[in-house]
């Protein structure tokens, strides 16, 4: 083996992922600032009718009821929350596309500091989706060390 890094497909995959959730969190932050000064609810009624879902269903009442609560403010802070949240993916996939070493560390600590988050939700309620965030998460964090491990600091 050369002292050269090749950059692997597992780096393209999770760059590609963390550049996708960055898309995603940027289009729901947009999506909040667009839904300033509106009521909330009512547009989620017409969504709810336009796509004939039944009305009367115990987790439309309590969609409805939490959304019925969002004010202008809230959605300032959700967009905020979702565009920095957004900025730390775009960082890392950039970084890791580019085979940043320190783009690879920053996803590591990044990624790991909110296990124990999933841990605990996943703990206080199994779902699929939350034991899937969390086995993704923790493959991330394993590849990446591993590959910290197989390519140590090159001079």
């Amino acid at each position: 083996m050369t002292g050269k890094r090749e950059c692997g497909r597992g780096l393209r995959v999770i760059a590609a992922f963390k550049l996708l959730k960055a898309i995603a969190l940027i289009a729901v932050g947009v999506g909040a600032l667009r839904l300033l000064h509106r009521d909330v609810a009512a547009i989620a009624e017409h969504w709810i009718n336009m796509f004939q879902v039944d009305p009367h269903n115990h987790f439309i009442d309590l969609l409805l009821g939490k959304l019925s609560s969002i004010d202008d403010h809230r959605l300032k802070q959700l967009s905020v929350g979702t565009f920095i949240y957004a900025g730390v993916f775009l960082v890392e996939g950039v970084g890791l596309a580019l085979q940043k070493r320190w783009a690879e560390y920053f996803t590591i600590i990044t990624t790991s500091s909110l296990l124990p988050v999933e841990i605990y939700e996943l703990a206080r309620r199994v779902s699929f989706g939350r034991g899937l965030a969390l086995a993704i998460n923790l493959a991330v964090v394993a590849y990446l060390i591993f590959e910290l491990k197989r390519f140590p600091k090159q001079r």
